[in-house]
């Protein structure tokens, strides 16, 4: 038990420093498009709504309000 304390343990915590280190390191060689946060575009619900065709025909118009969602049509 020794042996672990005094070599492995030790070496294992410098072994994860050191892949911390060079994979924080690695953003300073990408491209400065890469480098940036991704962009996030806002989504409106109108975009979010599913096309007429893909709704579910089967369901009731109770239960197909909860799987597509109230649409505008539906709100009526």
């Amino acid at each position: 038990m020794a042996i672990f304390r005094q070599y492995i343990a030790p070496l294992l915590i410098v072994v994860v420093f050191l892949v911390a280190l060079l994979a924080v390191s690695s953003r300073i060689f990408l491209a400065d498009d890469m480098a940036a946060p991704a962009p996030v575009d806002e989504v409106s619900l109108q975009q979010l709504r599913l096309p007429i065709s893909q709704k579910v025909s089967s369901l009731p118009p109770s239960l197909s309000a909860l799987v597509t969602g109230i649409t505008e049509d539906s709100a009526l």
